[in-house]
C-alpha cells in the first residue's frame, strides 16, 4: 500500500470516529461538518480507485 492510500484510509477512519463522537454527544453542527468531510474523502478515494471498507457510520 502506498503512502497516499494509507494516509487516505487513516483520514477516513479518523473522520468516522469523529463523526460517531459528534453524533453521540448530540453536536449536530460538528456531525454535519464531519459527514461532509467523510463524503469528500470517499469521493477522493473513488476517484483514485481506493477501496474503502467502513463500519457503516
Amino acid at each position: 500500500m502506498d503512502a497516499f492510500t494509507a494516509g487516505l484510509l487513516q483520514r477516513i477512519r479518523t473522520t468516522e470516529t469523529d463523526l460517531t463522537r459528534a453524533r453521540e454527544t448530540g453536536d449536530d453542527f460538528l456531525a454535519e461538518v464531519e459527514q461532509g468531510e467523510l463524503d469528500d474523502l470517499h469521493r477522493l478515494a473513488a476517484e483514485h480507485g481506493v477501496e474503502v471498507r467502513t463500519a457503516g457510520v
